[in-house]
């Protein structure tokens, strides 16, 4: 097994029924791996966008887009996963055009089941393998329910769809904002839509103070998950409490490689950032982070428009279609996953 006592899951893309079941029971029977099948392009993209895979192993003809056409957005929505591709047309120029579109393996049919089995088995741990040795543990930092999902939710998205470890450090229950339980609930719900685990903690609202215990909780979150990366507020912000955690984040991170700062919506025109997150794909993942604060639904910056209109908007300082604005406080070049090198390589100054 795999992560422990975890299963293997593996998307099977194949639209001709026998051919569907065949891989679905060599894989399931012979490999031990949890099988879900997609007959197109449209039908693995839903799966992909829904759920995650250790591997997907896609036919090549397909209604519509082809098991090739598909490898970039399949990349995409699930970075870091080897993709295996299984055809009856054993042409060289199908196993040049999916190696060029960066495929894991060629296999041509009939393949035996033991043999497909083993060599699905074999990638997809490959692929574990990869990703355990690229992932990194990404702290967030923010000071009211909300805030971090606001600021820096696709960013989290995709970190976590690279493998990343994610977490969530909330510092008051936003008391001032709503009923302290119910909003705490609300949290654990936007965690769970990425598998981030949340920390609570329960400082006053409108009323923290980095000289009051607000140091040491970080420095002891910070020590609990040492992360290689930490999200939190900018000092350029009109809300006292973003302000604050932004200077005692600064202090508590200290032996963090990478630090940057995330737009609010209390923000002034000074914040000013420097590096800008390829977020597309994400952006609607962010939106059923957001939907689970139920109780800040008429905030106006919660409204899906408005969040998608300000990916739209940062867009503009880089190549992608959707990106999240960032200050730079402190950034050392990691070298990591998927989701990082995109970051990486889209910064503009």
């Amino acid at each position: 097994m795999a992560d422990g006592d975890r299963r293997l899951r593996a998307l099977v893309i194949e639209d001709d029924p026998d051919a569907a079941n065949f891989a679905r029971l060599a894989l399931t029977r012979l490999a031990g791996m949890d099988v879900e099948l997609a007959r197109d392009a449209d039908e693995a993209v839903a799966a992909l966008e829904q759920r995650s895979f250790d591997v997907v192993v896609s036919d090549i003809e397909l209604p519509g887009l082809s098991g090739l056409a598909i490898l970039p957005r399949l990349r995409e929505l699930a970075p870091g996963i080897p993709v295996v591709i299984l055809t009856a047309h054993g042409v060289v120029s199908y196993a040049v055009e999916a190696l060029r579109r960066d495929a894991d393996e060629f296999l041509v049919k009939p393949v035996p089941p033991a043999d497909l089995a083993r060599r699905v088995d074999e990638v997809a741990r490959e692929g574990l393998a990869r990703r355990a040795r690229a992932r990194e543990t990404v702290l967030a930092v923010g000071a009211h329910p909300d805030d971090i999902e606001i600021g820096v939710g696709a960013t989290l998205a995709a970190h976590a769809a690279a493998g990343d470890e994610t977490v969530i450090l909330t510092l008051s229950g936003g008391a001032v904002g709503g009923e302290v339980d119910a909003r705490h609930e609300e949290a654990l719900a936007a965690a769970g839509v990425i598998g981030a685990r949340l920390v609570h903690l329960d400082f006053a609202d409108t009323h923290l103070d980095p000289a009051s215990g607000l140091i040491t909780a970080i420095e002891e979150v910070v020590a609990d998950v040492d992360p290689q990366r930490v999200y939190t507020h900018s000092t350029h912000d009109r809300h006292q409490d973003h302000r604050a955690v932004h200077q005692a984040v600064e202090v508590a991170t200290r032996t963090v490689p990478g630090v940057w700062c995330f737009q609010s919506p209390s923000a002034t025109v000074d914040f000013r950032p420097n590096r800008f997150i390829d977020v597309e794909g994400f952006v609607e993942t962010k939106l059923r982070m957001l939907a689970a604060y139920a109780s800040q639904s008429h905030r106006d910056y919660m409204a899906p428009d408005l969040v998608r209109a300000t990916a739209r908007y940062w867009s503009r300082f880089m190549t992608a279609r959707e990106a999240e604005p960032l200050e730079t406080v402190r950034a050392a070049e990691l070298i990591g996953s998927p989701a990082v090198l995109t970051e990486l390589s889209g910064v503009h100054t």
